[in-house]
């Protein structure tokens, strides 16, 4: 069974169909940049462009980077255009998209959702985190498997600042850091969620997952295991498909 994944990022919009049994993309994934500023009505043109590529008539499952209730409503938006609040993203996504069906997830709710069916979560109990590092930092948060849903962990306050704003992908090009600086900043952030939620196990996701021989190994004294997500930066698309086919 294939179902129509799309992965909102703050760079990039990719999507491709997935499928569900293996739960790996079906085809090559097909990705637009986000435009500036990613108003609603602009980032509904760029998921259109996604599907219609394809030329998908089908389910479509979505991610957004912030707090979604309801499976519709969004709440939070740190890294699009504020006009994303109080926006119904299924309406707009479906209404743009002719009606077809549409279910829209948290970002790294998505990929948490993947990871722990088919990537490095798979069969793990107790309490696992995949945080995505990227344009911000997302997180998904599972207690023996079940996922408690939008959690935002990379807006934690460390050192006066939104943990994202130091220790995501983003911060680390835009201050032009070394591996070995980046992940000691990330080790920083890691040990403050450890002190929160005493998980047995990270699962470091986003872009810097393909990447993780080049930091993972600096970063020490975190007491939880630490993996890279296994599913890399195809996560967000897996989980959303399969978010959508539970709808």
């Amino acid at each position: 069974m294939q179902i129509f994944g799309v992965d909102i990022g703050g760079s990039g919009i990719k999507g491709a169909p997935v499928d569900l049994g293996r739960g790996d993309l079906a085809e090559e994934r097909h990705k637009v940049l986000t435009p500036h500023p990613a108003t609603p009505d602009a980032v509904a043109d760029g998921v259109k462009q996604v599907v219609d590529h394809f030329g998908w008539t089908g389910p479509v499952g979505l991610t957004f980077p912030g707090v979604v209730t309801g499976g519709s409503t969004v709440r939070t938006a740190a890294n699009v255009d504020k006009g994303w609040i109080d926006t119904d993203a299924r309406a707009l996504f479906g209404e743009r998209l002719g009606g077809l069906p549409v279910t829209v997830v948290n970002d790294a709710d998505a990929a948490g959702i993947a990871e722990m069916a088919f990537g490095a979560g798979r069969d793990r109990q107790g309490t696992v985190i995949l945080l995505t590092f990227g344009t911000g930092i997302g997180s998904a948060l599972f207690v023996d498997g079940v996922l408690v849903p939008n959690t935002e962990l990379g807006h934690l306050e460390l050192n006066g600042h939104d943990a994202e704003k130091k220790a995501s992908s983003k911060a680390k090009e835009d201050g032009d850091l070394s591996w070995e600086h980046w992940a000691r900043r990330v080790r920083k952030y890691l040990a403050h969620v450890e002190m929160l939620f005493s998980p047995e196990l990270f699962i470091i996701g986003g872009g810097v997952s393909r990447k993780s021989q080049k930091f993972l190994h600096y970063i020490e004294g975190i007491k939880a295991e630490i993996v890279p997500a296994q599913l890399q930066n195809n996560a967000g698309i897996v989980g959303a498909a399969m978010r959508a086919a539970k709808d």
